[in-house]
């Protein structure tokens, strides 16, 4: 009988622990729970460098043939970073990427010398001399085809997306640079987008890469890092 109690009250004391364990791992933290559509404005923190440690938003560019893990990847003769192959990203006058509504070009999308104009979602990058800028568009520049609002999920901590509309202004052309392509397309160098949130903070992360079709890039890949703080719609 006494056996028979201490092996009750060990049950007991085993269900306990395992409650308290649960509760200690929430949903948020093991990536399930229900999707959540965030909308919003995912405001960029401003790459930096120091040495060779980059931190921050940057974007990468990998040459044809070549992997978003291993490149080769193109140096950037502009950039600040020590390792070229980094151009570091600064938000525009949005403070970053708003998702559930378009940030369009401007009209004309370019200067005279070529240099992207759009400058709500990131500052204007110089790249090999000439400045590149990034808008979403309700018809993507490049290709023609109707693009969807920017979109953007949380599933606990876990960030997942469609951002068919990201186009990139250049030397008097637009790239296409979504995830996935304008028409659920994903050649092949497409990933994500992907990331990481923090409910609490605000805090994320979040990639894609985007492979370029046609134009002077073709078979180049566009490598996105953006971080910093969401701030959603009120």
């Amino acid at each position: 009988m006494r056996m028979t109690q201490a092996t009750t009250k060990l049950v007991a004391v085993l269900a306990a622990v395992a409650a308290v364990a649960a509760l200690a791992v929430p949903a948020a933290a093991s990536g399930k729970g229900k999707a959540k559509s965030l909308t919003g404005t995912f405001r960029v923190t401003a790459g930096a460098a120091e040495g060779t440690s980059v931190t921050g938003s940057y974007f990468r560019m990998v040459q044809p043939g070549g992997t978003s893990e291993a490149g080769p990847f193109v140096p950037n003769a502009d950039s600040a970073a020590t390792d070229k192959t980094y151009t570091l990203l600064a938000p525009g006058t949005a403070g970053g990427l708003t998702t559930g509504k378009y940030q369009p070009d401007p009209s004309p999308p370019f200067d005279d010398t070529g240099n992207g104009l759009a400058t709500a979602i990131l500052e204007p990058a110089k790249f090999f001399g000439v400045g590149f800028a990034v808008s979403t568009n309700k018809t993507d520049p490049q290709t023609g085809t109707k693009t969807k609002r920017p979109k953007v999920t949380a599933k606990g901590s876990k960030l997942s997306g469609d951002l068919d509309a990201v186009s990139v202004a250049y030397g008097g052309q637009s790239f296409n640079q979504g995830a996935p392509k304008p028409g659920g397309e994903r050649p092949t160098g497409t990933s994500g987008p992907t990331g990481t949130y923090d409910a609490e903070t605000g805090k994320y992360t979040l990639e894609w890469s985007s492979p370029i079709v046609g134009g002077s890039f073709d078979g180049f890949t566009g490598i996105w890092h953006l971080e910093g703080t969401f701030k959603a719609k009120r």
